[in-house]
């Protein structure tokens, strides 16, 4: 036997169709649906050209999904199947496709009992489309059969005329391998698939497809431009946007960041004088300037980062940092809030 197919009644099922065809392969598509695909391992249903007007299908297995009361097919096709296809139309090109079909005698009206790979011819049109499929059935590859095309004049050019049609499916909890098309919903939340370049994790919630493990959101970062004026004492003081822009940014679902400010500090006006570079929060989450966030040297100049960490912050709320600076005197040498940068790091 060449198709063969399990659970079909009065088909002669036999101990090596049940062995061959891949009875435990089940991912939902919906409560009573399973996701109807070919079973990945090497190449399954490969098309190779064998004649001007013929195609042959590989072998490979995959499940076929009927109506919801039909349920789905496990399907293994052990031997290679040639196909005939019939000449091209007179004036416009046609789409045929090549299918998995399972006939269910308590289903169609086939009247058999077989699965059977076969094509299903399109009509002619100046822009053909794939021709729709009755239900049992699992779309595998699309042929253009060019206008006037047949044996006798060169027939199917099998190099452009075939078009991939295959996708996947996998057991339940399985990823879901690479095929023909991604638009399509996940079944359940946390459902997995590859989508040619990573794993996607299917969210329920969202509606939507997401990358696994989630793309790291890159730092943003913000530089000094020009060096603080030094012309008032004793007090924070904000940069203005000018001078050193300001940065917002989103709380990430973590509800965590790090913030990072580094740069250039100095006052030797005295031996207790000091100077301050600092940040504050406005917005989602508030924090002044001060000895929390900031760095600050003494009768001397300093060159430094410091990187703290925030938690606790409200997830997808506007948070503004705007940096700030503090000079306690600056009647000396060496006055100076310079080269800043401030960075945020979101916390997965």
């Amino acid at each position: 036997m060449t198709v063969r197919s399990a659970w079909l009644l009065t088909n002669g099922q036999t101990r090596e169709d049940t062995r061959l065809t891949p009875v435990g392969t089940y991912a939902p598509e919906s409560e009573m649906r399973t996701r109807d695909g070919v079973i990945a391992g090497g190449n399954p249903f490969a098309a190779t050209g064998a004649g001007a007007m013929s195609l042959q299908i590989g072998v490979g297995r995959a499940q076929v999904q009927g109506t919801d009361a039909q349920g789905a097919y496990p399907v293994s096709v052990d031997a290679p199947v040639t196909l005939t296809f019939t000449d091209g139309e007179a004036q416009f090109a046609r789409i045929d496709s090549v299918v998995l079909h399972v006939y269910d005698q308590l289903f169609d009206q086939g009247g058999q009992n077989l699965a059977a790979v076969e094509i299903v011819r399109g009509t002619g049109s100046a822009t053909p489309t794939a021709p729709t499929l009755p239900s049992a059935c699992l779309r595998l590859w699309d042929v253009t059969v060019p206008a006037g095309a047949s044996a006798g004049v060169g027939g199917i050019d099998w190099t452009s005329a075939l078009a991939d049609r295959r996708h996947f499916t996998s057991a339940y909890g399985g990823i879901i391998p690479r095929g023909y098309g991604l638009a399509f919903n996940g079944a359940y939340d946390g459902q997995y698939r590859d989508n040619g370049t990573g794993l996607e994790r299917w969210d329920a919630a969202a509606g939507a497809w997401k990358a696994y493990p989630p793309t790291p959101t890159r730092p943003i970062s913000t530089r000094q431009v020009t060096a603080a004026p030094v012309n008032q004492s004793g007090a924070f003081v904000d940069f203005t946007a000018a001078a050193w822009p300001r940065i917002t940014f989103t709380v990430p679902p973590s509800g965590a960041v790090f913030v990072t400010i580094g740069g250039q500090v100095s006052n030797r006006s005295t031996a207790a004088s000091t100077a301050w570079m600092t940040w504050r929060a406005t917005g989602a989450y508030t924090e002044a300037h001060g000895a929390l966030n900031g760095l600050s040297s003494q009768a001397g100049r300093v060159i430094a980062s410091r990187r703290v960490y925030r938690n606790g912050l409200t997830p997808g709320g506007q948070v503004t940092l705007i940096p700030g600076w503090n000079i306690s005197s600056n009647g000396g040498t060496d006055v100076f809030v310079q080269d800043g940068q401030l960075t945020v790091e979101f916390v997965q």
